[in-house]
């Protein structure tokens, strides 16, 4: 290949032994005779320097050592779309019709056939495909123009990541032949976009669903290419450096769901650029570092103008750490369903109080962390919130008078939902407040063998728990774990204390401790 290359080589996406890179350079680097090729890698630690050779800049790099330089010879520049569906599928184009034996690969395996029945005619023939996945099969183009459309123009579902697609125009010469395309995965190749129109009118007309994490497209382009997804409905951005800069005014109107992880640069000022977008059901912001929100468009107790058909929200892997950004959320007027895993504020030893506490300050919270949130759990860990925080309470100036119960601006910015939690179960009795609550205890955590008699597989497991901890909550965590409501759960005690005497835990709002529960003990859970 060295002979056919030309300048027009720099931007085009090779892979060299199993590892993808970009093309910067390509001529003599001296003292060295011979042509070679300035390559940035994805894998940065693949390189040995960042563009330059003996003081010498032929090349600029993201990192120091994510350059090379290699013979033109070790690179693929890869296939077009035609050969790599054709490799991939293994299809023989020239077999004999019907009567003659065939050899048809399923696999690595070649298999002899005898005619061409139904099934042998699905697999065999281009324009039945409709599902297809070229993943990491080194794509470059769509090849010869309308030689898709001729060939399999009824695919709907296409795979086309980690290839070596270097131009979003080849993209669309390869969407405009498929006039049913719904679903289109593009991860992992590194498009470059061009500054006039994104793509001919009704290329991806039926498109419902685009992957373009680790593309690096920019918010700016994601914007620009979207007057061209008229019914998209899924849109996944993930690990693309985003910062969103612009509100989507006429575009991305059709998006449900949204995919935002791993772009450390989005804040929450960027998030109310998208916050009108009318259907949005699902936003995903794993890992995008985000520590705080604020809905400045509403109080306390209301619900915000923004992300109004938003029923599903993921921050995992932030920044996480104080109740104000959960007490935000009850200001989403749709939201059903919560993931929160591994922020500061939901680690530690104290993860099944903050479940409890997150369900009490987002009323109409329905599953969390992919736990559905039943009745049962509901009014325990409301209960546990209003006599958790009823001391506070009444030292911020709550009365169980109605006519007296004033509590301070602080309070009630801190405990957003705490009066109406009065109104639903009544303010917390003297008798009530008296009792230390579990977040200003040291709690002693017990170690507790946990049996279901009545279930013989059912291996022992082994737990820590807190001594302040409700039977309530106890149920609560073993409805997830044992995978039943909580409501069927009979729990009960056996102590190395009181052998042949089995205790049980009848009150759930009642502590371990309360009956009288140490460590060693064998709680038994039946159902």
């Amino acid at each position: 290949m060295t002979d056919t290359l030309t300048s027009d080589v720099i931007g085009r996406r090779v892979e060299v032994n199993g590892e993808l890179a970009t093309v910067c350079f390509y001529g003599i680097v001296p003292p060295v005779a011979g042509l070679w090729l300035g390559v940035e890698w994805d894998n940065p630690e693949r390189g040995k320097h960042d563009g330059s050779h003996e003081g010498t800049v032929y090349f600029k790099c993201r990192h120091p050592t994510g350059g090379s330089f290699i013979r033109p010879n070790k690179a693929n520049f890869g296939v077009d779309f035609l050969t790599a569906l054709k490799n991939r599928y293994a299809l023989e184009e020239e077999a004999e019709a019907a009567g003659k034996e065939h050899l048809v690969t399923i696999g690595n395996k070649p298999v002899e056939t005898v005619g061409f029945d139904s099934i042998i005619k699905q697999q065999s023939q281009l324009s039945k495909l409709q599902e297809v996945s070229l993943r990491n099969c080194a794509v470059n183009c769509a090849g010869d123009k309308g030689g898709i459309a001729e060939a399999c123009p009824n695919i709907r579902n296409l795979d086309l990541s980690k290839n070596l697609l270097s131009l979003w125009d080849d993209v669309t010469d390869i969407a405009d032949q498929l006039g049913h395309l719904e679903v289109l995965n593009l991860s992992e190749n590194k498009l470059r976009f061009s500054r006039g129109p994104a793509s001919p009118a009704g290329t991806f007309s039926a498109l419902k669903v685009l992957v373009l994490s680790r593309t690096g497209i920019t918010w700016a382009e994601v914007l620009r290419c979207a007057t061209g997804w008229p019914v998209l409905e899924e849109l996944y951005l993930a690990a693309n450096n985003i910062t969103i800069l612009e509100r989507p005014n006429d575009v991305l109107q059709t998006v449900k769901l949204l995919d935002l992880s791993s772009n450390q640069s989005i804040d929450e000022n960027q998030l109310f650029l998208i916050a009108y977008l009318p259907r949005l059901e699902q936003l995903i912001l794993s890992d995008v570092g985000i520590s705080s929100l604020h809905f400045p468009d509403t109080g306390i107790g209301c619900k915000s103008s923004m992300f109004t058909s938003l029923q599903y929200l993921v921050v995992n892997d932030n920044q996480i750490s104080r109740w104000s950004f959960i007490n935000e959320l009850d200001k989403l007027e749709s939201l059903q369903a919560l993931s929160c895993l591994r922020n500061p504020l939901t680690a530690g030893s104290r993860a099944e109080t903050t479940r409890q506490f997150i369900i009490a300050k987002i009323g109409q919270l329905e599953m969390l962390n992919k736990c559905q949130i039943l009745p049962e759990e509901r009014r325990g860990a409301e209960l546990d919130y209003r006599k958790a925080f009823g001391p506070e309470w009444r030292k911020a100036g709550g009365h169980q008078d109605p006519d007296r119960n004033r509590p301070s601006g602080e309070f009630r910015a801190a405990h957003p939902r705490y009066q109406l939690l009065c109104l639903k179960y009544g303010a917390p009795e003297d008798g009530e407040l008296k009792t230390q609550q579990p977040f200003l205890l040291k709690n002693q955590l017990l170690t507790l063998k946990i049996k279901c008699p009545h279930q013989l597989d059912q291996k022992v497991i082994e737990k820590q728990l807190p001594d302040s901890m409700t039977v309530q909550k106890v149920k609560g965590m073993l409805s997830r774990l044992l995978r039943v409501p909580a409501s069927d759960l009979l729990l009960s005690y056996e102590s190395p204390k009181m052998p042949g005497r089995e205790i049980e835990l009848e009150s759930d709002q009642q502590s371990l401790q309360f009956y009288s529960v140490e460590n060693g003990d064998c709680l038994l859970v039946r159902w």
